[in-house]
């Protein structure tokens, strides 16, 4: 099928952003669970107190965002070549905003956590393929770690793309990663030469 829309991720993908995960949870006390499920079965006055902790470290760590090198180029030609462009998101609408203002960046579609959807369930996804009128065989995903991947995996969309210089830890996963934009547009580039996309990979793993 031909390629139609790409869903990207925010941080890590389409901006550079420093985040000291290991300190926030430990601060947050997340006792090894994905830090927003965790605060969703906080009880108050722990919930809002611990939010603001969180909010405190993205606040901090989006101020000192940088757009991705190669980024808007890559933007940019698939907005030219008619690609619907999407953003999902587990930070903030607010962070959202800022960044996108910053940037002078526009996305076709845009999933915040609040929208209560959150990667790693494929919720997001599978609601920007209903907003955009896609099938999920027309999209790939443009993101940066493990959560992706499986939100990926479970709406079923079989083209991923990981921007990750540590190629070793994705090595068996189901997904084709690169060290640079640079890379990746070039891979895109061809897809669109060809006219088609299909699985980009044959093996699967269980998570």
């Amino acid at each position: 099928m031909k390629l139609k829309g790409v869903i990207f991720d925010m941080d890590g993908t389409v901006v550079d952003v420093t985040y000291d995960w290991n300190q926030i949870k430990t601060e947050l006390n997340s006792q090894g669970k994905p830090i927003l499920i965790y605060l969703k079965s906080l009880e108050e006055p722990e919930k809002s107190e611990k939010w603001k902790v969180l909010e405190k470290y993205e606040s901090e760590a989006t101020q000192k965002a940088r757009l991705k090198p190669g980024m808007r180029g890559f933007l940019n030609l698939l907005s030219q070549k008619g690609i619907k462009i999407a953003l999902v998101t587990n930070n903030s609408q607010r962070s959202v905003s800022f960044l996108l203002e910053k940037f002078n960046l526009e996305f076709d579609c845009i999933i915040s956590r609040e929208s209560g959807l959150w990667k790693p369930s494929g919720a997001p996804f599978q609601a920007v393929l209903e907003k955009l009128g896609l099938e999920k065989e027309e999209c790939c995903v443009v993101g940066d770690s493990h959560f992706d991947i499986k939100a990926a995996e479970e709406t079923g969309i079989p083209n991923i793309f990981i921007l990750n210089e540590d190629k070793e830890r994705f090595a068996s996963m189901p997904a084709e990663v690169f060290s640079s934009v640079e890379e990746l547009m070039k891979r895109i580039e061809r897809l669109l030469e060809k006219g088609e996309i299909g699985e980009t990979l044959s093996k699967k793993r269980e998570f």
